[in-house]
């Protein structure tokens, strides 16, 4: 008992003491406009940082140089750029195709129903093929 006892005071006064040490906390209310440009920025550094990474491969530098464009100057270019500007630029990365436009994807779409429709015998237009009928 006298043991629990020791113990108990011994916490109460370690406590006691580290009471003091706790930091006060400030509370403030902040507007939307304040909440909405934080984000803005953070956001444009985001598209920035994505675009840069981009400029950084390889084949990206390799197709730049090809066509006369130094990648040193194309990086000044894109930190230069505004917020909406790099948000614009990082959401068309995002949606661009990386075949040209899906030609190649609707050759290849062409040629599947072309060889579909060969070995189903509607038509003959390759030779390897041989028909169901």
């Amino acid at each position: 008992m006298v043991f629990v006892k020791r113990f108990f005071y011994a916490f109460l006064a370690a406590s006691i003491l580290f009471t003091g040490s706790i930091q006060a906390v400030q509370a403030a209310m902040i507007s939307s406009e304040q909440v909405v440009e934080a984000t803005a920025i953070s956001n444009g550094e985001q598209d920035r940082a994505r675009i840069m990474g981009m400029l950084s491969r390889e084949d990206v530098r390799a197709a730049l140089v090809a066509r006369g464009i130094d990648p040193a100057q194309a990086q000044g270019r894109v930190a230069a750029l505004t917020d909406e500007e790099a948000s614009a630029m990082a959401s068309h990365l995002d949606t661009a195709t990386a075949g040209g436009d899906g030609i190649i994807g609707a050759i290849v779409l062409i040629f599947l129903v072309l060889l579909l429709t060969d070995i189903l015998g509607f038509t003959k237009i390759f030779p390897f093929t041989r028909s169901v009928r």
